[in-house]
Order: structure tokens, then C-alpha cells, then sequence
């Protein structure tokens, strides 16, 4: 059987997924990617001997047996991988002097929310009882859902069925209204501000579920690291990535997509077109806005996206043993009120690194600081790079006094700061808006399937977070995969999966 070619832009990881995945169906894959390091925004970058973290917290499928654990397998990504399982996933203190604790075991959170608030015992063993039925739940992740088949169907639903009413029950809930159902005050603050408020629920139900099941632990290493795993796997089976290799668009002909143009004006061909980048950048820029319709348009005009972030990372010469190791830190309220970026902020969210010894030396910590902001804001101000710098300066300055009050001495240890903005986001991502993680969830978008062709073009594909709502790590890597089982039953050959042996 002739071995068709794949090109694929982007060399994030749904694109290195898609490169394996190719590999090892026998497709020649070469992947085009514009900036000079794989991961995309699974990243991490070093100052001044300090290694920031932009993007894992906890890695769903962390543990053998676990759903998404035999992806992570066959993409070479989590063997020899040591993983921790924090005890909280965060502390969150109001300013009474309260603190409410989110364990990661369900017995033990659930006690403790028992002893923090008697009243609201029914709403809590809701919650509780929400989470344990989560623990019994195996997300359909073997097969794409494009090439099912009717026996597929029926087995799905079969193993799904006992599962439907707890689905639907806290799918159509956003944290935000079930917080509303407490009666505690600390409760009912901390709830919508321990995760996104829009999401539904459920997503916070199944988060906590993998994590008392000790299926989503953290990475050791970092970001990069986990994404060089991959890309090694991915160059082993004889992919190639072409690095600092801008596309600015995809050529057609026909109806039919048949290579790439590169910033240098070089053009590549192959059998099919796979692009694992930016969803707006690819239909609207690279496809010259071509192959959209009513529904697409209608995405990119009404869907909601996760807020772009500011980014803020310190260099710390401190240990922070008095601090409990989590998986998203500590959020405190502030004694005054404070404006960044032109939003006033009542509370401080700090994620401090004192369980990776890989991001930096012996005695010293990285600390994050992230606010949601706008990217039209950044946008503006960078036209003006002198007063882009201040403000981010200025931030930093903010962000270091607010801790200091905190965490007494801090200011006087703070050896590095690095500020990222939306702007900086999309500078190395090319993602839209500067967003991290694309289209939101919400009880209304939970279940919102996308397709990964666009009508009327042929040979032509999507992958990742732009295709598959509610984003992620899995999702991405489940997307190069299930692209893969549809390119194999187009052409009439088995899908086939490999380990590799180390």
C-alpha cells in the first residue's frame, strides 16, 4: 500500500499527536511549526536560572488503568515519569480569618466542608455523592466518534446508560448557580472563584474525581519537558518538524487542499492538509475565509472563549515549607481593592512551585500570579512598547507588595519576575485573542460537537482545541488520534497503536 503524506501545521500537542499517530498508520507526516520549540502553549520558559511553568497543573490519565493513561503510553509521554498527587487541590481564606480547604480526597473534603458549614449538609452530600458517582465514570476515548459504526452506537450507549442521569443532572448546572445553593458564606464565595464560574459543574465533579481516583497528578518536569517527550516519540518513528516555519496559507486547488506556503515563499505539497493551529488564523487567514458558512462564523461571533491571561512569575529565594503543597495554590482577599489592567481585583490567587525541585535550585521557588484580562486592551497599549513595559512593570510591582503583605519578606527575596501578556500569548501561539485554551464550556456548550472538515474543501482537516470545546491536554491528544482513525478508514487500512519500548 502506497504510504500517503500528511503536512500538518503546528507542532502543539495535538499536532505532534497527529504526527505519531500518523507514523505509526505508515503516512509520511511532516509538521510545520513557527516558533522553535514544540508544545505550542504546553510550554514552559527559563529566567535567570528559574524555569516558569505555562501550562500543566495536573495531567488527567497520570496513573496505569486510568482512561487516558494508554495515550499518554503510546505517545511516549509519561514513562519513566515520576507523578505527584497533591493532598489540595487549594486554600481559599475569606477575610474573616476563614479558610476553606478543597481536598482531593472526597471523604476528607467532605468532612471538612461538614465542619465548616452543618447547615448546608443536604447541598453538601449532593456535592459529595456528584463526585463519588463521577469516580465510576470511563470517558468513550478508544474510538472516534466519526467512524463508529451502529454496533459501536449500541455499545456506547449500553456502557454510558447507567451513567446518562448524572450527566445530565450536573452538565446543565454552572458552579456559579450551585454556589448560590449555600447557605455558608464562605462556601458560597469560594465556590465560583475555585474554578471557572460558567463552567458546568460537572467538569469541577470529574476534576475531583480523577484526582481521588489519583488519575490526574502533576508532571514533574514541567511543561516543555512533556512536550519533548512527544516530539522525541514523534522523530524516533521518522517524523520530521520544520521549525521557524511560519504557513501563511494553504493551497487549494479544486476544492481540494494540497500543500502550504511558508513565510519564506517555499511551498510544500502532500496528500492531505492537517492544521493544528489557530482555528480563527487557519479558516479566516489561511484559507482566505473560503470555506466558512453560517455555523462556522456563528462560532467565532457568539461562542465564548477562556479569558486571556496576564501571566505573572516570580523568582523567589525562599522555600515556602510552611506552605502545603497544591495543585492551584492559595487565593486570599486583599485589604484594599486593586486595578491591573484596568479591572479592580479584591483578591490575590498565588500558585507556589514548592513541589518541583526541577523548576528551580535548592532553597528557591517559582511563584505565579495570573489575571484574566482583555487582549484588545494589550493590544492598543503595545503600539506603544515604552508604555507596554511600564504597565507591565508596574504590575509586577503591584503583584510583589500584595505578596510581601502575605508572605512577610518576600519582596526582599524576589530574585526574578517575568510578566506575560494576551499579547505575548498570541505572539508565540498565534492563538486567537490570545486565549489558552479556546472555546469555553458552559452548561449550554457542555456537549457542542465540531467538525474537523470544512464544507466544501476536500483532504483538508482540524485538530485541537479549536475543534474540541472545553480544551486541554487529553483532548488535544485524543484529536491527532481520532483524525488518524479517519484518515484510516478513508483509505482502507487498519488503525493501528504502538508502545514504545524503552
Amino acid at each position: 500500500m502506497e504510504n500517503k503524506s500528511i503536512i500538518i501545521i503546528g507542532a502543539g500537542i495535538a499536532g505532534l499527536s497527529a504526527g505519531c499517530y500518523g507514523q505509526m498508520n505508515n503516512y509520511q507526516t511532516h509538521i510545520f511549526e513557527m516558533h522553535n520549540m514544540p508544545g505550542g502553549l504546553c510550554t514552559s520558559w527559563k529566567r535567570q536560572g528559574y524555569t516558569i511553568d505555562g501550562c500543566l497543573a495536573w495531567l488527567v490519565g497520570s496513573t496505569p488503568g486510568s482512561d487516558f493513561y494508554r495515550i499518554w503510553e503510546e505517545l511516549g509521554a509519561i514513562q519513566g515519569r515520576r507523578i505527584i498527587d497533591h493532598e489540595e487541590y487549594m486554600r481559599f481564606e475569606n477575610a474573616h480569618g476563614k479558610t476553606f480547604i478543597i481536598y482531593t480526597n472526597i471523604d476528607r473534603l467532605e468532612q471538612h466542608m461538614l465542619e465548616l458549614a452543618p447547615e448546608d449538609k443536604e447541598v453538601i452530600k449532593e456535592f459529595t455523592k456528584g463526585v463519588r458517582d463521577c469516580t465510576r465514570i470511563e470517558m468513550p476515548i478508544e474510538k472516534a466518534p466519526e467512524v463508529y459504526g451502529p454496533i459501536d452506537g449500541i455499545k456506547l450507549l449500553f456502557k454510558m446508560f447507567p451513567f446518562m442521569p448524572v450527566l445530565k443532572k450536573w452538565s446543565k448546572i454552572s458552579i456559579q448557580d450551585f454556589a448560590a445553593r449555600f447557605k455558608n458564606p464562605l462556601l458560597r464565595e469560594a465556590f465560583p472563584l475555585i474554578w471557572l464560574p460558567e463552567f458546568p459543574i460537572l467538569s469541577l465533579l470529574m476534576t475531583l474525581a480523577w484526582m481521588h481516583k489519583k488519575t490526574a497528578g502533576y508532571p514533574l518536569g514541567g511543561s516543555l519537558e512533556f512536550s519533548r517527550s512527544i516530539e522525541r516519540r514523534y522523530l524516533n518513528m521518522g517524523g520530521e518538524v520544520h521549525y521557524n516555519s511560519r504557513v501563511i496559507k494553504i493551497l487549494v486547488e479544486n476544492n481540494r487542499a494540497v500543500g502550504i506556503r511558508l513565510e519564506d515563499g517555499s511551498e510544500h505539497r502532500a496528500d492531505y492538509i492537517v492544521s493544528a493551529a489557530d482555528g480563527h488564523a487557519t479558516i479566516f487567514d489561511l484559507l482566505d475565509d473560503k470555506y466558512t458558512n453560517e455555523k462556522i462564523r456563528g462560532y467565532y461571533d457568539n461562542l465564548p472563549i477562556f479569558s486571556p491571561l496576564i501571566h505573572i512569575a516570580l523568582g523567589v529565594n525562599r522555600s515556602f515549607e510552611e506552605m502545603p503543597h497544591s495543585v492551584a495554590g492559595l487565593s486570599f482577599p486583599l485589604d484594599e481593592p486593586i486595578t491591573i489592567a484596568g479591572k479592580e481585583w479584591r483578591r490575590l490567587g498565588v500558585h507556589i512551585y514548592n513541589f518541583d525541585p526541577t523548576l528551580a535550585k535548592v532553597g528557591k521557588t517559582v511563584v505565579k500570579v495570573m489575571f484574566p484580562s482583555d487582549y484588545t486592551y494589550w493590544k492598543s497599549l503595545r503600539e506603544d512598547l515604552d508604555r507596554y513595559k511600564a504597565e507591565k512593570e508596574q504590575i509586577a510591582d503591584q503583584v510583589v507588595a500584595l505578596l510581601d503583605r502575605r508572605f512577610p519578606g518576600l519582596a526582599a527575596q524576589v530574585e526574578m519576575h517575568d510578566i506575560a501578556t494576551p499579547v505575548t500569548f498570541h505572539r508565540y501561539t498565534g492563538n486567537w485573542q490570545g486565549t489558552f485554551e479556546g472555546w469555553m464550556i458552559t452548561p449550554d456548550t457542555w456537549n457542542l460537537r465540531m467538525s474537523k472538515t470544512l464544507l466544501g474543501l476536500d483532504n483538508f482537516y482540524m485538530v485541537g482545541q479549536w475543534v474540541e470545546p472545553g480544551g486541554g491536554l487529553p483532548p488535544a491528544a485524543f484529536s491527532g488520534r481520532n483524525l488518524t482513525q479517519i484518515l484510516c478508514k478513508r483509505d482502507k487500512r487498519p488503525f493501528v497503536t504502538t508502545v514504545p519500548q524503552n
